[in-house]
């Protein structure tokens, strides 16, 4: 993969940045894990070194992810409206279900941050539906408002973030199992002093 691969190349780019830093792992740090110089992960992390695939394969055991996680192409198609079933009076978000998935209800007060060192990513799937207010989903260079009713469902390995429009919000958050670690690893690293 070369700089000139397009939005792909540049995006696995920002996920290995992503997860290093979400792990709290300095260019050092994870340049030991992966047997590189720190310049050579500085270079492939800013687009200045091409990217081999050997490298993304020792980047992504050192980063606990699989490859294909990785180099996932994210879908457009990230936005759901509710399908309604007007038989029998109910209101519908279609989810890929697994097993070991959990569901959360947050309320958000904060928007997402400006910084894009702030989001995240980490392996595994989200999915949210806004029960009320207004949300504000960050994915890669991507913004989404997100408004009663309405649902997204994303890959965790794009780096992201999500918030509020400026007045508070309610969301019921799906995560899959690889997602609710990666999350877990976060807040357990958050709340240490």
């Amino acid at each position: 993969m070369t700089q000139d691969d397009g939005d792909l190349d540049g995006l696995v780019r920002k996920r290995i940045r992503a997860l290093r830093v979400a792990q709290g792992w300095s260019l050092d740090e994870l340049a030991s894990r992966a047997r590189l110089s720190p310049s050579s992960l500085s270079r492939i992390e800013n687009g200045q070194r091409r990217l081999a695939l050997d490298q993304l394969v020792t980047l992504a055991r050192a980063l606990d992810t699989a490859l294909d996680q990785l180099v996932e192409t994210a879908p457009d198609d990230v936005v759901t409206s509710p399908m309604i079933d007007g038989a029998h009076g109910l209101m519908r978000w279609p989810v890929k279900a697994e097993p070991g998935m959990s569901v959360v209800r947050q309320r958000l007060t904060e928007p997402p941050p400006d910084d894009p060192a702030r989001m995240r990513a980490h392996p595994g799937r989200e999915w949210l539906v806004v029960l009320s207010g207004t949300a504000v989903l960050l994915l890669g260079q991507r913004r989404f408002r997100l408004e009663t009713n309405q649902a997204a469902e994303f890959p965790t390995m794009l780096p992201h973030a999500i918030g509020t429009d400026g007045r508070p919000c309610e969301i019921l958050g799906i995560f899959d199992r690889d997602a609710r670690r990666g999350h877990q690893q976060r807040d357990s690293k958050s709340s240490k002093p």
